[in-house]
């Protein structure tokens, strides 16, 4: 029976560690598989670190871009205002030559009607030279200088009412240019108007139904998308308008929280891409006109993103996520992941908005912030918001309707303002045309009245009697009014010339500032899809970082498990190792156990109490067992030791054996090293060398081919002349350092015995060398001089001063 509970308990103990086993195994496969799936994450992660990157690249390309525009927008403006002054200075350049064209016609015209009256009248005088009457002469003379007196009068008012005409031609012009600008700026009012009605309406509306401030297709939509929805025609309903799901903690940071999300107010989000094809047919169908809201596809999850790690933290400003009530999850991570809302702040005060970002510290993991005022803040750059109301998240909506009632109010009187002032300008206009016309009328009746005076005290002049003696004054007249005529006639044509010149120019000038200014405007247009981009490319990259951070929370979380299961199978491990350490102590050879642990317990405690009860009725062997026991343990422990030891010695055999191998091949690597280096200096000379190493009786034999090609044979070291053997001493000493690890290396008087060329070889080999291992120093002694090394940062030459070869006897011992 004591025999039997031996066996017993030796199966008792096997099988306690055949229990420890089956538990290790699973753990075990476990393992190995989790490990498996860890690929997947890391895929996953390196997939959306790439997106980052390309992300960030677009990003950077759409700052520059929208820097470039504006860059040349600051450009082009000073531009613009030097062509607009110069279309200005050449109008008047213009205006002013036209001046003096006609006034040179004028008195061209006048010369050449004064010379053919004066033909006219030489020709009477010849005819009635002998008619006169002193009388009469005397009268028509008064009357002569009497019409004279008038005809000064009538060319000064003349003038006059020229430059009246001038004024209210340039009075006009400028009246319909402004009535122009009034126009454009009238149609833009009236533009507003209708937006600011619209959502007067959509307030109005909002009274009953809030979702009515959202667009007036907005109601209808929700109810397509619930009637579909009833059909079964979605897998998960729609959530949208994302700006319908949040509330505002803080009423004064709606405009802010507008400004952040933008679109993203209209947006509706999707579980599957198949919901957002339904979604977009109900679309089609509602958003006829118009934009239409765009559309997430995001998977619907019921608990909301852990951004404790990443979001942005301050102590007295909160993010937008913070200052937002969102019921719905799906909404809460949906703007984290397209706006990335948790690292945003909201900062009320500009001032401070500028310190917070700018300051040269921003808050850890925040980007950007927002104003009450909505004013976008980055650390490096500021835009101002073009809205200054909130529109969707107004609390009060009837301080919101007063106040659209109000700014209606306002823009209405701001519109008849507009039209009476454009009819002022209209009156203006008529006004200045009826004066235009009048001045017109009262020149033309002044140089009517002036050409019949002309023509009166022409035919004065014809009656008048001349003397014979005045038809010389006549004609030396009438050759100096040809000259005057030629002269004007060279004026006229110059004027005309400079008046085409200028008009050239004018229309040059107002070409280029035309272009200018529409290129002007058109980058100012490409600014705003840049802006729109650029804030897209942000929340790109906020999303893409999103996703990367949260695969590799996942992946350290998946990292984790595996650690932890490895710990607690170490754990098991440990267990099994002490479980088995125990079993051999019981039983050194391992028992295939099929009984479980507990029948073996109940079947040792059944046999132990019947051997109890035996030992009961026959007496004890416990002094015989004892010392049974004790001598067996000593032969135990004895032959474990021994058994120890011999693997010991085995095991240390082996590892010298190895190591003698190794040692022997890499002897073997190092003198093939040595050998290729030897060779590939000696080839710089165009030298041939041979090194022979015989590790056996530990000697090296060296010989050297100075000569050309095969023309000379090996020979040794010592048959070479004194340069030849220091340019081989100097490649065997290279040899050996590439195959020795000391940091420094030295070399004394290498070149003592050397020629010039075999010189300069050496020390370009020493210095390519010395290049190529900056981690070692070299330390190169010799009598030549060094004046032919470059210079660089990494040689260092030292000279020592020349010895005092005066003195012939050492003064060690003189006092």
């Amino acid at each position: 029976m004591q025999q039997k509970l031996d066996v017993l308990k030796n199966q008792m103990a096997w099988a306690l560690v055949a229990e420890v086993e089956q538990g290790v195994k699973p753990m075990r496969e476990r393992i190995t598989a989790e490990e498996k799936s860890t690929v997947k994450y890391d895929q996953k992660v390196e997939e959306w670190e790439g997106k980052v990157q390309e992300a960030n690249r677009k990003s950077q390309q759409l700052q520059d871009q929208l820097e470039g525009v504006t860059e040349r927008m600051r450009q082009l403006q000073p531009q613009c205002a030097e062509l607009k002054s110069r279309v200005q200075e050449c109008n008047r350049h213009l205006k002013t030559a036209e001046a003096g064209l006609h006034r040179k016609k004028a008195n061209l015209r006048d010369l050449e009607k004064d010379k053919d009256q004066l033909n006219k009248r030489i020709q009477e005088l010849k005819q009635s030279i002998s008619q006169a009457n002193s009388a009469d002469t005397q009268a028509r003379v008064e009357k002569m200088n009497h019409i004279q007196a008038e005809l000064e009068d009538l060319s000064f008012q003349d003038s006059t009412l020229a430059q009246q005409i001038d004024q209210f031609k340039q009075a006009c012009a400028t009246a319909k240019e402004r009535l122009g600008r009034m126009s454009h700026e009238k149609q833009d009012l009236l533009h507003a108007m209708e937006s600011k009605q619209r959502q007067l309406v959509a307030m109005e509306e909002s009274r009953n139904n809030q979702i009515c401030r959202f667009g007036e297709q907005m109601p209808g939509l929700l109810r397509a998308i619930d009637e579909a929805d009833r059909r079964g025609q979605f897998k998960r309903k729609p959530v949208g308008p994302l700006g319908f799901c949040i509330r505002l903690r803080d009423p004064e940071l709606g405009l802010a929280v507008e400004s952040c999300l933008k679109a993203l107010m209209l947006a509706f989000c999707c579980d599957n891409h198949a919901d957002e094809r339904e979604l977009q047919r109900i679309m089609s169908r509602c958003f006829q006109h118009g934009r239409r809201p765009q559309i997430i596809v995001s998977a619907f999850t019921n608990t909301l993103y852990n951004v404790s790690s990443r979001a942005a933290s301050h102590p007295q400003y909160p993010t937008v996520l913070q200052a937002l009530d969102i019921e719905n999850p799906v909404v809460a991570n949906c703007l984290i992941d397209m706006r990335g809302i948790e690292t945003i702040l909201l900062i009320k005060n500009a001032a401070e908005a500028r310190r917070v970002m700018q300051g040269g510290h921003p808050p850890r993991n925040c980007r950007e912030a927002f104003t009450r005022e909505g004013d976008q803040v980055y650390n490096n750059r500021y835009y101002s918001s073009e809205q200054n109301r909130a529109q969707y998240l107004t609390k009060d909506v009837e301080e919101e309707i007063r106040h659209l009632q109000s700014a209606l109010h306002s823009q209405r009187t701001q519109l008849d303002r507009f039209q009476q002032d454009m009819q002022q300008i209209n009156e203006d206009i008529i006004q200045n045309q009826t004066l235009l016309r009048r001045a017109y009328e009262d020149q033309k009746k002044a140089q009517e009245h002036c050409r019949k005076l002309q023509a009166e005290l022409t035919e004065l002049q014809n009656v008048e009697e001349p003397q014979s003696e005045d038809l010389k004054p006549l004609e030396e007249e009438l050759e100096e009014l040809s000259s005057r005529i030629s002269a004007c006639q060279v004026e006229f044509e110059a004027a005309r010339k400079q008046t085409q010149t200028h008009k050239r120019e004018h229309e040059e000038a107002e070409q280029l500032y035309r272009q200018q200014r529409e290129a002007f405007n058109s980058i100012a247009e490409e600014a705003e899809p840049i802006k729109e981009q650029l804030s897209n490319s942000d929340q790109e990259v906020a999303r893409s970082k999103h996703h990367k951070k949260h695969y590799e929370d996942k992946r350290k979380t998946h990292v984790e498990m595996i650690e932890t299961l490895k710990r607690d199978l170490n754990v098991k491990e440990q267990e099994l190792q002490a479980s088995i350490a125990k079993a051999s102590e019981i039983c050194p050879e391992r028992l295939d156990v099929r009984r479980t642990a507990k029948s073996l317990d109940s079947e040792i405690s059944r046999l132990k109490h019947k051997i109890n009860t035996q030992q009961d009725q026959q007496g004890h062997r416990d002094t015989i067992v004892r010392q049974y026991h004790e001598a067996k343990e000593t032969f135990n422990n004895i032959a474990r030791q021994v058994k120890g030891l011999e693997a010991f010695i085995r095991q240390l055999s082996e590892i010298m054996n190895n190591r003698h191998n190794v040692y022997a091949e890499m002897r073997m690597y190092l003198s093939v090293r040595c050998k290729y280096y030897f060779d590939s200096m000696l080839s710089q000379r165009g030298y041939i060398g041979k090194m022979t190493f015989d590790h056996k009786n530990e000697t090296l034999f060296i010989s050297v081919q100075p000569g050309e090609g095969g023309k000379a044979a090996l020979s040794d070291m010592r048959s070479l002349s004194g340069g030849e053997r220091s340019f081989s001493t100097v490649c065997f000493v290279l040899s050996l350092w590439a195959i020795a690890e000391a940091p420094f290396r030295a070399l004394d008087e290498f070149d003592v015995y050397m020629d010039m060329v075999n010189r300069r070889i050496s020390m370009d080999m020493m210095l390519k060398i010395a290049a190529s291992q900056r981690y070692r120093q070299f330390i190169f002694l010799t009598p030549q001089s060094m004046s032919s090394l470059p210079l660089n940062n990494m040689i260092r030459i030292l000279r020592l001063n020349d010895p005092d070869r005066s003195q012939s006897t050492l003064s060690f011992g003189q006092e």
